[in-house]
């Protein structure tokens, strides 16, 4: 993702005019922007040095071996950047890159945003310490706000940064199984390909459709039998996560966009609330033999997670339209997003809302039905 503190070397840059656009209590959160990507960076070392070093685990040498291969796919056949991001690798001995604060308020589904020179508008903090992240989250709170505070395994600085190296590899997702590992190279590398300033919805959406899109190629030509039985099991959570989590959002919107008072919406929130709850314990029960890797999200679901995981995937069937558009081709792909990106936000929001397969379907419906 391209969280808040991964763009750490773009707000080094709007540093200088912080004090007279945002106030100066911005420095704080700048400095330790700053300084934590600045850590990382000093963490890296080139990937063929790891791979030389008797005193490197084996287990991290494979690993490692095996993200350079899927770094040359990404160029070869995903047209991903060519640069050396990726090329380094970081343990950070810690568990995440960064800490992510998102907030909402009680009845809508509208993040809180941060805006800075340069970057523009976000909907989240990003934090190098994770108490640093808490004590954001809980002052948020003290506003009357929902908030999430949820650990990123990468984050990306757009392509920004490769004079310094480029985006490491981190210990914190390099241990993945393979298919979850291209996903993310192919994730992040995204994030350099095309950016639309201050749209964190538009931003996650394309990089999650070319994550999707970049990980059934590398499926087709390197997947094992084994391999892709797992991917099938670990996408049929996912597409029931999504549903369950797209249709209590909707419901929510629908609920707080209504002319019901206050204490109504109260009520029937926590009802729908409940439902969702409901409706993963069967999920969990009856369709995924128990797994339960979305317990936490779930048990902890609020206005900010659910509006974060919305960012994520609403976007990405209407980027995947414009790929098969596109006739499959991932230049004539990306040209067509950095076009969209450069649109002003109420034209992008429209064409991708007319990309999108609902619309084209409501489009293409015989009148009378």
């Amino acid at each position: 993702m391209a969280g808040a503190a991964g763009v750490a070397g773009l707000l080094a840059l709007a540093a200088g005019t912080l004090c007279l656009t945002s106030g100066c209590s911005s420095i704080g959160y700048l400095s330790q922007s700053v300084a934590g990507h600045l850590s990382v960076l000093n963490s890296a070392r080139p990937v063929a040095d790891w791979l030389n070093e008797p005193t490197t685990a084996e287990p991290v040498k494979a690993k490692l071996a095996l993200t350079q291969r899927i770094r040359d796919f990404a160029v070869s056949e995903l047209h991903l950047p060519d640069n050396r991001s990726y090329r380094s690798y970081a343990d950070l001995h810690r568990t995440a890159a960064v800490w992510n604060v998102a907030a909402a308020p009680e009845l809508s589904l509208k993040l809180q945003t941060w805006c800075y020179p340069v970057v523009g508008c976000v909907g989240y903090r990003g934090y190098y310490d994770e108490g640093a992240a808490n004590a954001e989250g809980e002052a948020l709170r003290a506003q009357g706000l929902e908030v999430t505070v949820y650990p990123v395994p990468a984050y990306s600085t757009l392509g920004k940064m490769e004079w310094l190296g480029g985006d490491p590899l981190l210990n914190t997702f390099i241990q993945w199984h393979e298919a979850e590992l291209a996903r993310l190279i192919f994730h992040e590398l995204a994030h350099q390909v095309a950016y639309a300033e201050g749209d964190t919805a538009f931003n996650e959406s394309f990089a999650t459709a070319v994550e999707r899109l970049g990980g059934d190629r590398w499926l087709d030509a390197h997947g094992s039998d084994a391999m892709r039985a797992q991917v099938r099991q670990v996408e049929q959570r996912r597409q029931g996560f999504r549903q369950l989590t797209q249709a209590t959002r909707a419901a929510l919107d629908a609920l707080y966009r209504s002319e019901l008072d206050e204490s109504t919406k109260r009520e029937r929130k926590a009802q729908l609330m409940a439902q969702m709850r409901a409706d993963h314990a069967r999920l969990k029960a009856e369709a995924w033999n128990g797994y339960a890797g979305y317990d936490a999200f779930f048990s902890n679901a609020n206005n900010a997670s659910l509006s974060m995981q919305g960012a994520y995937l609403d976007g990405v069937p209407a980027f995947v339209a414009l790929f098969e558009r596109e006739g499959r081709d991932f230049p004539r792909f990306y040209a067509a997003v950095q076009r969209l990106a450069a649109l002003p936000r109420a034209e992008r929001d429209a064409a991708l809302h007319n990309l999108s397969p609902a619309a084209e379907a409501a489009t293409s419906r015989p009148l009378g039905h």
